[in-house]
């Protein structure tokens, strides 16, 4: 696989990522997108990670940048630092996919980059002409940006907030296992840690794997807990179970957590649970797959959230927690959503909260290691000939009321159900997202259409 821009920032193999091109990126962002002059630098737990960030550094300080070294920290943590100093960012993570791929995620001053800035990126790759009179920038390192990212959530949420409850923390080797742990500590929970690992593992929390949903299922029920929580590498999108062991889709920790903090604009993509339509939100709207795509949408709205099916949450207003503020912070999160549904759960559990929310299930996997290009001239051929998209469906029982074209190919049913073929933007993988109104049929029909997918490819 290339590096190239995708949904996330730039990603790509390790081997790929040289200096001379993680210079020429980072050097184009600091000067065509705006950061104040300063940029924060952090790092997830991936073996590659260390030397990418030096070289990240290397290359800013090089153009007269002022960088701020912020170490290993999740990547809202990061963004929050940056937004203390009114200044810009770059995360080196590779977020859920293999070790042997990584990445830099960009922010400026504002907040994760969009696609105007993304596209300014890659008008100024090339420009390697620095003036001689510009003197390196000055280098400094902050060790209290989780502190004060830990701080945020303990201030709105009060000590006592999650007293009684019995949650585990699946660590693996998300880089913000320790900052969660320590935040539900703090907010009165019992907390096991499970499962830390000193070698990297990959975790998405869109499309759990089924060994680590049967281990997180027997975890639960072994030592008898309320809840299981974990991250992805870079600790911004959540992972949440109930007592039963059950993974409770991020799009509806993103619906309950919307609620909570009465949003009157919900921002998320299509491919997301079309039940936060049915909740009485004033204002709902749907984009393309990416945070890049949600945050635009989010521009200019008052009381506004975004959040992504993989559950990661973006705030773009002042909300008020239990116990104080919670200040706009817009990039995707893992903490508020997992904090704010435990909180909303504590009179009867999590699956009745969960229960409560409209009967539309929503279910994803992917296939892995399949070319874009790939992906890309199967769903070319079917949106051209729409009678293998009807052969395709015909071997499910299904039948196609419509189509949406909005990101990638969705097909809605003539019974209601969904189902949604799209490329991944930044790995080699294509998602497939099913929409029905029972769990267990959801199921069957994912597994169905895999299969008749991985035939078709």
């Amino acid at each position: 696989m290339s590096v190239k821009f995708g949904t996330s920032g730039l990603r790509g193999l390790v081997t790929g990522m040289t200096p001379d091109l993680i210079s020429d990126h980072v050097q184009a962002f600091v000067r065509a997108c705006d950061t104040g002059g300063v940029l924060c630098v952090g790092r997830d737990l991936r073996p590659s990670s260390p030397r990418i960030a030096g070289d990240v550094i290397a290359a800013a300080r090089a153009v007269g940048c002022r960088v701020i070294d912020c170490g290993a920290l999740p990547t809202p943590a990061l963004a929050l630092a940056a937004q203390a100093v009114q200044g810009g960012a770059v995360m080196v993570t590779g977020s859920h996919i293999p070790a042997d791929r990584n990445g830099l995620k960009f922010y400026v001053r504002s907040g994760e980059i969009n696609k105007s800035d993304e596209a300014a990126i890659l008008a100024h790759l090339g420009n390697t002409e620095t003036p001689e009179t510009i003197a390196q920038g000055a280098l400094d390192t902050d060790t209290k940006a989780t502190d004060r990212y830990i701080a945020r959530y303990v201030d709105a949420f009060g000590t006592g907030a999650l007293s009684g409850q019995r949650i585990g923390v699946y660590s693996h080797s998300a880089v913000g296992r320790d900052v969660l742990i320590h935040i539900l500590k703090d907010l009165g929970a019992e907390v096991l840690e499970l499962g830390r690992s000193e070698t990297f593992i990959p975790v998405d929390t869109e499309a759990v794997d089924p060994e680590v949903r049967a281990q997180i299922a027997d975890w639960v029920k072994t030592h008898g807990l309320d809840a299981l929580v974990s991250t992805d590498g870079d600790s911004d999108r959540p992972l949440m179970a109930d007592a039963q062991g059950r993974i409770v889709p991020g799009d509806i920790l993103g619906q309950i957590t919307a609620q909570t903090l009465h949003a009157q604009v919900v921002v998320t993509p299509i491919s997301s649970n079309s039940g936060i339509t049915l909740k009485g939100i004033k204002d709902v709207r749907l984009t393309q797959i990416g945070s890049p795509y949600v945050i635009a949408a989010m521009a200019g709205a008052d009381d506004v959230v975004g959040y992504e099916a993989n559950g990661g949450f973006l705030l773009g207003f002042e909300a008020q927690g239990p116990a104080g503020p919670l200040s706009p912070l817009a990039t995707r999160d893992c903490t508020l959503p997992i904090l704010t549904v435990l909180y909303a759960s504590q009179d009867g559990g999590l699956r009745a909260r969960v229960a409560q929310e409209p009967a539309v299930v929503t279910v994803a996997d992917r296939l892995q290691n399949i070319a874009q290009d790939k992906s890309q001239a199967l769903l070319a051929q079917w949106q051209q000939n729409p009678q293998t998209r009807a052969d395709f469906l015909a071997l499910m029982g299904k039948d196609e009321a419509r189509l949406d074209l909005t990101d990638g190919m969705r097909m809605i049913l003539t019974d209601g159900d969904v189902i949604h073929v799209r490329p991944s933007g930044n790995a080699p993988e294509l998602r497939v997202y099913i929409e029905t109104k029972d769990t267990q049929l959801a199921q069957q029909l994912l597994s169905d259409a895999l299969s008749r997918v991985r035939a078709a490819l």
